[in-house]
């Protein structure tokens, strides 16, 4: 899994017919949480309702497409959790 920021939407007129419906984020992966800028830039499916700012939680590969069924889907990350605070260990 990979931390990462919300950084924006996207909107496609045009997609595959499997990804009608399918809310797209762009996600810019972290290093950790602490960190503001991040790295990678990777655009991936949200079921969950995150929000731009938001840090969140990524699965890729075929990880992220075993959620809810989505095995014949195209994609290759997905948001599986918001993430609300850290903790720092005792």
């Amino acid at each position: 899994m990979l931390i990462g920021k919300v950084i924006n939407n996207i909107w496609s007129t045009r997609k595959d017919e499997s990804l009608v419906g399918l809310k797209l984020l762009i996600v810019q992966v972290l290093d950790s949480l602490t960190e503001e800028d991040g790295g990678r830039i990777l655009v991936a499916v949200d079921l969950i309702g995150a929000g731009i700012g938001e840090k969140v939680l990524i699965t890729q590969g075929s990880s992220a497409r075993r959620m809810r069924g989505f095995e014949d889907v195209p994609i290759d990350a997905m948001i599986v959790g918001i993430i609300d605070e850290k903790q720092h260990g005792s």
